[in-house]
C-alpha cells in the first residue's frame, strides 16, 4: 500500500502524484489522492443522484429490478475497478471515470437524447458526452470557489475521450464527429484547458469504456430475459451464448429459469473481463510503455477485446438491437417519451419563466440560442419522474409510459 491508501500501480499507469492539476488550483488532501477526491466529488454531485430515476432501457417504474442509469453505472464501476486492478492501473481514476461516464444522459434513456438533439439541431445539437463535461465544469454549483466540480485534468480528459480521440493527428474530426463537428461545449473547454483531443485516452479511461460495453452486454441480456422480450433458447442464435448455455446445462442440468439467467449473465461478464485482461496485457507488453504518455501517444488503444470476443460482443449487440431495443413495446414507449421531451422543450423555450427561477434567471433579452441551451440543460437534468410531472403541469394530457410486460413467472423465493 502507498500513502493515502493507494494501491500498487504499474509504470504505465496514471500517477495522481504527477497530475496536470485542476483548472482552479486547490491545496492537496492529506488523506486522499486527487483521483480519490474526484471520485468522491462525483458521487456527491446532484447529477449522480439523479441517475437513480433515469432510464437505462425500460422506464424505471416498469419494475424495481430493471437497470436504471445508476445501477448500470455502479456495475460499470465494479468492472472497471476489476480491470484496473488486474492491469496495474490507477483504480481510483478508473472508478471516477466509470461513475461519471453517464452523467450527461437525459431522462428516458437514448430516446431523451435523440429528442433533445433534434430540438437543438439549429443550436449545435445535443451530445451526452459533451453534456457530462458541462455538468462537471459548469452546471454543478456546490463549491464556494468555482462552478462545476473542478476535477483533475486526467479525469476530464478520460471523460471526454473514453471512446477514443476526437481529432485526427492533422486536426480534423474523427469519423464519429466528421458529419457534425465536435460539440461546442468540448471545444470551448478545450480552448480554456487543452485536453489533447488528438491523442488516445489514458489506460484507465480505456478500461472504463470497455467496462461499459461489458455491463451493457451482460445486463441488457438479463433485463430482456426477465422482461420476457425473448426466451433463453432464442439466445442460441448467438454462438458465443450457445456455448455458455451448454456449459450451464452440463454443470447444472434442469436449472430453473431465474438462476439460469443469472448464471448466463455472470459468465458473460467473466469471459469478457478475463479476455480484456489477457488481450490488454498482450497489447501493453507489445507496446512496452515506460510511462502513461506512451499509451496516449500510441496509434491504437491498448485496453481492448480480442478479435474473438469483439465479434461475440457485436453479435450480442445485434441480437439485443433486434429483439430488445426495437421491441414493439419498447418502441411504443420511446415514441411517447419523445413526445414529452419535445413538448417540454417547446413550452420552456416559448416561455422560459415556466422553468424554476434558478434556470430562468438572466434570460430576459437573451438570444434564441442561449435560451435553447439553457432549456436543454434543464431538461437533460430531469429524471423520468420529474419530466412526467413537469409535463402534467403544462399540458392537459400526458402520455402514459406504462406498458404490460409479459409475466415471466420467475420465483423470487422458495414456494
Amino acid at each position: 500500500m502507498r500513502p493515502n491508501g493507494e494501491r500498487w500501480r504499474a509504470r504505465y499507469a496514471t500517477d495522481p502524484a504527477r497530475t496536470r492539476g485542476r483548472l482552479i488550483p486547490e491545496a492537496g488532501s492529506p488523506t486522499r489522492s486527487d483521483f480519490q477526491r474526484d471520485r468522491d466529488r462525483i458521487i456527491h454531485s446532484t447529477a449522480f443522484r439523479r441517475l437513480k430515476h433515469k432510464t437505462q432501457v425500460f422506464v424505471h417504474h416498469e419494475g424495481d429490478h430493471y437497470r436504471t442509469r445508476l445501477t448500470h453505472t455502479l456495475e460499470v464501476s465494479q468492472i472497471g475497478r476489476a480491470l484496473a486492478r488486474a492491469l496495474g492501473l490507477d483504480e481510483d481514476l478508473a472508478e471516477a471515470l466509470a461513475l461519471s461516464h453517464d452523467l450527461g444522459h437525459t431522462c428516458f434513456g437514448h430516446t431523451g437524447e435523440d429528442a433533445l438533439d433534434t430540438c437543438m439541431a439549429r443550436h449545435g445539437g445535443f451530445d451526452h458526452n459533451a453534456q457530462a463535461l458541462r455538468i462537471v465544469t459548469r452546471l454543478e454549483r456546490r463549491y464556494a470557489g468555482f462552478d462545476g466540480l473542478n476535477l483533475a485534468w486526467e479525469t476530464l480528459e478520460g471523460l471526454v475521450k473514453h471512446n477514443g480521440p476526437l481529432l485526427t493527428a492533422d486536426g480534423h474530426p474523427t469519423p464519429r464527429y466528421a458529419a457534425r463537428g465536435i460539440p461546442a461545449a468540448i471545444l470551448e473547454y478545450d480552448a480554456l484547458n487543452p485536453l489533447d483531443l488528438w491523442s488516445q485516452a489514458g489506460p484507465e479511461a480505456q478500461a472504463a469504456s470497455l467496462a461499459d460495453d461489458i455491463a451493457y452486454a451482460a445486463h441488457d441480456l438479463d433485463d430482456g430475459l426477465r422482461a420476457g422480450l425473448f426466451e433463453i433458447p432464442e439466445l442460441r442464435a448467438v454462438p458465443f451464448l450457445a456455448g455458455l448455455l451448454d456449459e450451464i446445462d452440463r454443470l447444472h442440468p434442469g436449472l430453473e429459469p431465474s438462476r439460469m439467467i443469472h448464471e448466463l449473465a455472470r459468465r458473460v461478464i467473466t469471459r469478457f473481463v478475463e479476455d480484456v485482461i489477457r488481450e490488454g496485457g498482450r497489447c501493453i507488453a507489445a507496446l512496452d510503455p515506460q510511462r502513461v504518455e506512451d499509451i496516449r501517444n500510441a496509434d491504437q488503444p491498448v485496453i481492448v477485446f480480442s478479435p474473438e470476443i469483439a465479434a461475440a460482443d457485436a453479435e450480442i449487440m445485434r441480437f439485443l438491437w433486434e429483439r430488445m431495443y426495437r421491441h414493439p413495446g419498447v418502441v411504443a414507449v420511446r415514441k411517447k417519451a419523445d413526445a414529452i421531451v419535445n413538448d417540454l422543450f417547446a413550452a420552456f423555450t416559448a416561455a422560459p419563466s415556466r422553468m424554476p427561477e434558478e434556470w430562468s434567471a438572466g434570460l430576459d433579452g437573451a438570444t434564441e440560442a442561449r435560451v435553447a441551451r439553457r432549456v436543454a440543460d434543464y431538461i437533460a437534468g430531469m429524471t423520468d419522474t420529474y419530466a412526467v410531472l413537469a409535463h402534467r403541469k403544462l399540458y392537459a394530457t400526458t402520455p402514459d409510459l406504462h406498458w404490460e410486460l409479459p409475466s415471466r413467472g420467475l420465483p423470487l423465493a422458495e414456494p
